[in-house]
């Protein structure tokens, strides 16, 4: 039978990280990489059984690349902190994991945004690559929007993945500040640069998530989530345009920081 390894990266995760590690329990082995947490995040992983490996912050797919190279599992299961094992999740995990001909699964998400559930805007329909073979996946350098490239068959899984995102606006500007000084680098380093039409990105983002992909009908939530996330989409751009210009006063061989913010486990 094929043993499942389940990966977690953190940084200062002590509230959310317990009921993770408590919906993953089953697994053959749990694998936790920890970027030196000022919390109990390590303390509260050890004491759930999990092994704990220390590594100071290069990334996140450098990280999750680090993490997968010590799981010892047939497949690994790759979470965040803030995200769950559903217990329909957990009950297909046999059947998935004993196909053959597959080497990786699209794992359906059910994502609730300040404590309440959202079904449309960006979140309808979303599955990430988070279920695959070891031997068949790596990951790529990146900045942010990391993920799992699988040299292999991938397959959908309809089980989801429960993901528990943004308690309160406040996280929620953090991370959006943090992800978008991280993307603006990304894109600045692969030769992108801010033109006049990315003024328009911010509300396009609003009109698309809000409008065109029905987030109206999750109320409240809808709202706060096209309105926060058209802010990113904004934020990434005129960031950008941040480097782009801080470049041009530079010396020519001193290479841009993207010192637009900070990194961090998400």
């Amino acid at each position: 039978m094929a043993r499942l390894s389940v990966t977690i990266i953190t940084k200062d995760e002590e509230r959310d990280l317990p009921a993770c590690l408590a919906s993953v329990a089953f697994a053959d082995e749990v694998i936790v990489v920890d970027a030196q947490s000022s919390d109990r995040t390590r303390e509260l992983a050890r004491a759930a059984g999990a092994t704990v490996f220390e590594n100071p912050w290069p990334g996140y797919a450098a990280q999750k690349r680090f993490a997968m190279e010590r799981a010892s599992g047939d497949w690994v299961l790759n979470l965040d902190a803030d995200e769950r094992v559903s217990p329909e999740l957990r009950e297909a995990l046999p059947a998935a994991l004993a196909q053959d001909e597959l080497d990786g699964y699209q794992v359906a998400f059910r994502t609730w945004i300040l404590g309440r559930r959202v079904r449309f805007g960006a979140f309808s329909g979303e599955r990430h690559l988070r279920l695959f073979r070891r031997a068949k996946a790596s990951y790529p350098d990146c900045e942010v929007h990391e993920g799992a490239v699988i040299d292999g068959k991938v397959a959908r899984l309809d089980a989801p993945i429960l993901h528990h995102t943004y308690a309160s606006l406040d996280e929620c500007l953090e991370k959006i500040n943090r992800y978008s000084s991280q993307a603006a680098l990304q894109r600045y380093r692969a030769g992108r640069r801010f033109g006049p039409l990315d003024l328009l990105r911010g509300p396009w983002g609003f009109f698309r998530r809000y409008v065109f992909r029905l987030g109206f009908l999750d109320g409240y939530a809808g709202l706060v989530h096209a309105w926060l996330f058209s802010l990113y989409d904004f934020a990434k751009y005129a960031k950008l345009d941040d480097l782009d210009r801080a470049a041009r006063k530079r010396p020519d061989d001193e290479a841009p920081t993207g010192r637009t913010g900070s990194a961090g486990a998400a």
